[in-house]
């Protein structure tokens, strides 16, 4: 039996106090490919910390020192409802449990999750620094009547580099949200990230990297995130573990 509790309503400022953020890898079959990674037979999905979040205005995304940082433009869920241990096949329990929607850039450290994937290390510091998740403001659930057909993308000084359609999900979203409850509860504000599509690369300082939405062709003002990088001035810099 799945346990779902009623509360209130999200809105931007309660978005950094999410206990989690959960985000699902390699949903769209041609990332899989660019990054040369083994497709998954059921969902992937692994942590990055609330710290991470990126509200618009608050300023740039910061490289650290010694990193390779690209950008990964997500479909973002978040969680009106507590959940546990829902099943796929109860839809209607799931989308009434997601009160709205975001658009997200999933900022990795590409070379130090390298080195955790040949490594068998933990991927929290790839995923994991202050600013490495940029997140547009709410989105309605009405803006978006079907959230498998919308069309997402992102661009770095004006150049195209991802735009994928929903469509293309390996796994769509009552999967991803019936697995993940099944692992670890879902509370109210928790936020799930649902896949990044092909075209994931680097960003330097000085960059600007904008993403944005669209339904039936008709882009949504609210999903609009526009961002810049910058250089850290903190002492630390990444190297080989």
């Amino acid at each position: 039996m799945s346990l779902i509790f009623r509360r209130g309503i999200a809105n931007m400022a309660s978005l950094k106090n999410a206990s989690k953020v959960v985000c699902v890898g390699r949903n769209y079959a041609d990332h899989i490919k660019e990054l040369n990674s083994a497709r998954p037979k059921q969902p992937f999905f692994f942590l990055k910390p609330p710290s991470s979040i990126l509200l618009k205005d608050d300023g740039p995304v910061i490289r650290p020192r010694g990193v390779d940082l690209h950008y990964e433009v997500e479909l973002a869920l978040i969680m009106g409802k507590k959940v546990k241990d829902i099943e796929e096949s109860d839809e209607k329990g799931i989308f009434d449990a997601i009160e709205s929607y975001a658009l997200s850039i999933d900022m990795t450290a590409r070379n130090s999750q390298n080195e955790a994937k040949k490594k068998g290390l933990p991927w929290s510091i790839a995923k994991g620094f202050d600013t490495f998740l940029p997140i547009s403001d709410i989105i309605p659930k009405s803006d978006i009547p079907d959230p498998h057909k919308v069309d997402i993308y992102l661009t770095v000084n004006n150049e195209h580099r991802q735009a994928d359609s929903t469509e293309l999900f390996l796994f769509q979203i009552p999967r991803l949200v019936s697995d993940i409850s099944k692992v670890m509860t879902l509370e109210k504000g928790d936020i799930i990230l649902t896949g990044t599509p092909k075209g994931v690369g680097p960003v330097v300082p000085g960059d600007i990297m904008r993403a944005g939405l669209k339904v039936g062709g008709k882009e949504l003002d609210a999903a609009k995130i526009e961002v810049a990088v910058e250089e850290s001035t903190s002492t630390y810099e990444y190297a080989e573990t």
